[in-house]
């Protein structure tokens, strides 16, 4: 907890991102993020929560980025929770080389492998390909303060 306190307190101290790996530890993240204050921008990296996990990352001003799982069968708590995100908040990612989509799931991920967990993102959420894949591109460039 300490260290996590610290993480935040550096972010907000020199104005970056804070990317946070939850590893199930939800409510602890929580926690820490209402004692210490968020900062003015930060992503659930690589995101596994459920919707309500979800809202209440959301109510704190989250981006929620979703990795190849979100493409796995047993994950439907996985997909209520990116049904549930509005279009702003959402990102997609990689985590190579782990995390693979389907249908590649037991090869190493890579960069060339996101259309697949885009189009099964748009599909899940009723979304227009191209719109969504617009936002995504405005979405990174909100949640990591621009374009590079």
């Amino acid at each position: 907890h300490q260290s996590f306190a610290a993480h935040i307190a550096l972010a907000k101290t020199h104005g970056k991102t804070l990317v946070i790996h939850d590893r199930d530890a939800h409510a602890d993240i929580l926690n820490v993020l209402d004692a210490e204050g968020v900062p003015d921008r930060f992503v659930m990296h690589c995101f596994s929560g459920d919707a309500d996990f979800a809202k209440a990352c959301l109510d704190r001003g989250a981006w929620l980025s979703f990795p190849g799982p979100v493409t796995y069968k047993a994950n439907a708590d996985l997909r209520e929770a990116l049904r549930v995100i509005p279009a702003d908040r959402i990102l997609v990612e990689t985590d190579a080389p782990y995390l693979v989509p389907v249908p590649w799931r037991g090869y190493p991920n890579a960069s060339y492998l996101i259309p697949h967990t885009v189009r099964f993102m748009a599909e899940v959420r009723g979304d227009d390909l191209g719109e969504l894949c617009d936002a995504l591109t405005a979405n990174a460039f909100a949640a990591f303060g621009g374009a590079w």
